[in-house]
């Protein structure tokens, strides 16, 4: 057969590789991908309308296709087995047909046939399934190269453009690296920032969340505006003290978007000094706050309160409510990590914040239960009671799940002690240390040979004055 041309084929493969931001090589792999495609469909074709489809999932398994740059065309390529009798005529040739054209050829020798059809030949099935497959690989390329891009950072958080919007997310772009092609990444609405002015080619600081695995249209990347390793990032780049690791960042604790819009997004972040000579609250704060302002800047506006952290849980408590005053932190339950602060009536709202916020903050950051009490009105007896009843339902809880994780144990190895013992009265074959597992000879030639005999159709053989023919041993 000869071969298939493809006029403009080179300029082809450029123009794909370099819209879709892909190696030449790429590319290349996907139109054999494509094309091979379409050289199954033409040949099921054949059979349409006349009997049922003979082939099988992996029939064609031994076709491959071939580009040729320099002459601009494409043939279809069969691998097929030497045989003294051939069974099925697109896995097999007959040693009589192939010593015709090497002598030395041996039966069990693999040759490698063209079997190009005439470009009139192929359909337009067939063409459009080429075309349709070969847009897919595409994508699928584009869809790897972006896992294996962005999986593995080492720094999550990107410069973002904004390219449009959709729904109620921005669609962005975003690059791994300096050189690197963008990708688009979507920012949803749940990960915008209420302060954020999404206007056309707008640069924003983005966090990426996730790196989708899942095929999908549109981009697989997640970025988030609102999660807090974006606050943690902007303070290294901002704060040279944490960049030396001087200064480290305990836990933040974030609310960029509040669940009332009369509440502003807000900011806790615990830190401390690893030397002692050093302020880790003034170093990130900075001079006349420069630094912290460049990173409430790069976050429109949101509020920002940076404590110190204590391995004290009640300093740590106290700190936390800043910037409210508190009078004394009672850890009322130590095991159920639950406090009371006592606070003056004039700190009360400061210390809840508007609709809760920033005790809500300072809860999370410590990962303790705060309750906020005023000073001049705490009944210690009377609370400690509730305490006290509190702590009985916590234990008698915790007893009873004690309990049923230990009736779940014994009743596994009950029946673990069961399995044995009917073990031992009705041994297996394989407890046996002579046991070897027994396979029949020729379990696997014989009947596949069989059944590939019976349901591949029977197809005309090439010209053998127009088939290239390889011998490989």
């Amino acid at each position: 057969m000869a071969l298939v041309l493809l006029p403009g084929l080179t300029n082809l493969i450029d123009d794909i590789s370099e819209e879709k931001k892909l190696p030449p090589q790429v590319v290349e792999a996907a139109l054999r991908e494509a094309l091979l495609k379409g050289y199954e469909r033409y040949r099921r074709t054949l059979y349409l309308g006349i009997s049922e489809d003979p082939f099988e999932e992996e029939y064609f398994s031994n076709f491959d296709v071939g580009l040729d740059l320099e002459e601009e065309g494409y043939r279809v390529l069969a691998s097929k087995i030497i045989v003294d009798e051939v069974e099925s005529e697109d896995h097999q040739i007959a040693i009589a047909e192939v010593m015709q054209v090497a002598e030395d050829a041996q039966v069990g020798d693999t040759v490698v046939l063209d079997v190009t059809p005439e470009k009139e030949d192929f359909g337009r099935m067939a063409a459009a399934t080429t075309k349709q497959v070969l847009a897919q690989k595409l994508r699928d390329q584009q869809r790897r190269m972006i896992q294996e891009e962005f999986a593995d950072l080492e720094d999550p958080v990107l410069t973002a453009r904004v390219i449009r919007f959709e729904r109620q997310s921005v669609i962005m772009a975003v690059s791994s690296g300096l050189g690197r092609p963008e990708v688009e990444a979507e920012l949803p609405r749940r990960d915008q920032l209420p302060n954020d002015n999404s206007r056309a080619n707008a640069t924003f600081k983005v966090f990426l969340r996730e790196v989708s695995e899942v095929p999908r249209r549109g981009p697989q990347l997640f970025v988030s505006r609102s999660n807090a390793g974006l606050v943690v990032y902007l303070f290294e780049n901002e704060v040279p003290e944490i960049q030396e690791g001087s200064v480290r960042i305990v836990a933040v604790a974030r609310e960029a978007n509040p669940p009332s819009r009369s509440v502003g997004p807000r900011t806790k972040v615990a830190v401390d000094s690893i030397e002692r000579e050093v302020d880790p609250v003034g170093a990130c704060i900075g001079a006349r706050g420069s630094r912290i302002q460049q990173v409430v800047n790069e976050l429109r506006g949101e509020k920002i309160d940076v404590i110190r952290w204590s391995n004290d849980p009640g300093q740590y408590i106290a700190n936390s409510l800043s910037p409210a005053k508190v009078e004394m932190v009672r850890l009322v339950d130590p095991i159920g990590q639950h406090a009371h602060v006592l606070v003056p009536p004039d700190q009360l709202s400061l210390a809840i914040g508007r609709e809760g916020q920033n005790v809500r903050l300072a809860a999370r950051l410590t990962g303790w239960k705060i309750d906020i009490k005023n000073s001049t009105e705490y009944d210690q007896a009377s609370e400690d009671a509730v305490v006290a009843e509190l702590i009985s339902q916590r234990e008698e809880e915790e007893a009873l799940q004690q309990q049923a994780e230990e009736r779940l144990a014994a009743e596994q190895a009950a029946r673990a002690e069961e399995d044995a013992r009917l073990r031992e009265l009705y041994p297996l074959p394989e407890d046996d240390e002579d046991y070897v597992e027994e396979q029949p000879e020729d379990f696997e030639q014989e009947p596949v040979a069989e059944a590939e005999a019976e349901n591949v159709a029977e197809t005309p053989s090439e010209d053998d004055s127009n088939d290239d023919t390889e011998v490989v041993r």
